[in-house]
């Protein structure tokens, strides 16, 4: 059985599919379609609400048991910003080193005790669920702190200035296991694997 990771991030794609091994499903991304539909607008106001537009939208093309990941960063001195808007943050052709490089000089001033931030993950799941179609939705979030420069290498997005106080690192300084354990997006797989485990069992 085929299971669509409904993103066109390749660095999100290896994860949830690296978080999901050992299920009895095979886990593909849109690149992987003979034809993807084309992109739908998040015009949710919500992680939630993105992510179920985006996984009832994919099912809805392909027929295929669809997950959707809708995820990004809250910082508590701006408010929640970037939010929902996390991978825009810096424009919408920014890389990843732009939008952290625009964090950065925005909270530049900010001493170290409100640099408080969370990450946060909403994923939701569309497909034939005990005999109709159904949407179930699956939350994780991470606490920590924005740094004041880049450190580590790993992950993709905001890890490397992500500090996650009680390992003492940046999520781009943890390896594969350490972060599937800690992320917010780990956290909410985990969720989702157990009910997919489940969900296979009772088929």
């Amino acid at each position: 059985m085929k299971l669509l990771i409904a993103t066109t991030n390749a660095g999100k794609v290896r994860e949830i599919g690296s978080l999901l091994e050992g299920l009895p499903y095979e886990v593909i991304g849109l690149g992987d379609l003979f034809e993807a539909p084309p992109p739908v607008d998040e015009t949710g106001s919500t992680f939630t609400a993105n992510a179920i537009l985006k996984s009832e939208y994919y099912f809805a093309h392909t027929g295929l048991l669809s997950l959707a990941d809708d995820s990004g960063l809250e910082v508590d001195v701006l408010d929640g910003a970037p939010g929902i808007y996390s991978a825009r943050f810096a424009g919408e052709d920014a890389t990843d080193a732009d939008r952290v490089v625009k964090l950065l000089a925005t909270l530049q001033d900010v001493p170290d005790e409100k640099r408080t931030a969370r990450f946060v993950c909403s994923i939701a799941l569309t497909g034939q669920i005990d005999g109709a179609i159904q949407t179930r939705v699956f939350e994780g979030f991470a606490n920590g702190f924005i740094t004041r420069e880049t450190c580590g290498t790993g992950g993709f997005g905001y890890d490397p200035v992500f500090f996650d106080p009680e390992l003492g690192r940046t999520f781009a300084e943890l390896s594969r296991a350490e972060k599937s354990a800690r992320s917010h997006r780990g956290k909410a797989l985990a969720a989702a694997r157990n009910f997919l485990e489940t969900l296979r069992e009772n088929s």
